[in-house]
């Protein structure tokens, strides 16, 4: 019994001694989701991964000057558009087509300026040549064909400080509804020429000359010989 006693005393001793060295458990603390700041992102030279280590460092806040936003609003199925590669001469680039439907508004007022869906026929251009505007070169980005997006292109990338009037104003930050309908490597053909209009007579066939008119207003005869009538009447009987 006296054994026992002991060995109880001990057992507690010990897990007295293994509770007190056990640090009590620190409440964590509540999750603070910050809404982060449009167009200021603090940063500095060595915080960014993609800046190489050889360009010297700079301490500063990183603002964002302008940029092009969007909205997926279908998710194409169809192949992941491809960029066009551009080189040095037409020889060594590889240019894509994009034929895209679209509707164009004026972000201010929503007024719809342009859409190729309301007189249905789709646009073809090579993207990346700067063939349209710089809001669109780089607007397709990451799309499928079929894919359908939402852009908010400011007047930078759209039309610049001048505009182009009568459509577009001066400073004008543009709203563009666009589908990705297809992409390929090469140009679409030349539109076939109209066919040229018919004459009106056979040029082979010539034409009949005209019947000389009838004084009378009677149609002539060519067959007999035409009665004239003097041009002063004969002089009265006395």
């Amino acid at each position: 019994m006296t054994l026992n006693l002991r060995v109880l005393a001990l057992l507690a001793t010990v897990s007295t001694s293994v509770v007190a060295q056990t640090p009590a458990a620190t409440p964590k603390k509540p999750v603070v989701h910050k809404a982060a700041t449009a167009g200021v992102t603090p940063t500095t030279a060595t915080a960014s991964s993609a800046i190489s280590p050889k360009i010297p460092k700079v301490v500063g806040v990183s603002k964002i000057l302008y940029a092009l936003r969007y909205i997926d609003t279908v998710v194409g199925k169809g192949p992941l558009a491809e960029s066009s590669v551009l080189g040095t001469s037409q020889a060594d680039s590889k240019v894509k087509w994009y034929t895209v439907h679209y509707t164009g508004y004026l972000a201010k007022d929503g007024t719809k300026f342009d859409s190729s869906v309301d007189r249905g026929s789709p646009i073809t251009f090579p993207i990346g040549a700067r063939q349209v505007i710089a809001g669109w070169d780089g607007g397709f980005e990451g799309m499928h064909v079929g894919g359908k997006r939402r852009l908010f292109i400011p007047y930078q990338l759209a039309y610049g400080e001048q505009g182009r009037a009568p459509v577009i104003p001066a400073k004008a930050d543009l709203v563009f509804d666009i589908e990705l309908v297809s992409f390929s490597d090469n140009p679409p053909p030349p539109p076939a020429p109209s066919a040229p209009a018919k004459p009106a007579t056979d040029p082979a066939k010539p034409a009949e000359p005209a019947k000389p008119a009838d004084p009378a207003g009677k149609p002539t005869d060519p067959t007999k010989p035409t009665a004239t009538e003097p041009a002063t009447p004969p002089p009265a009987k006395l």
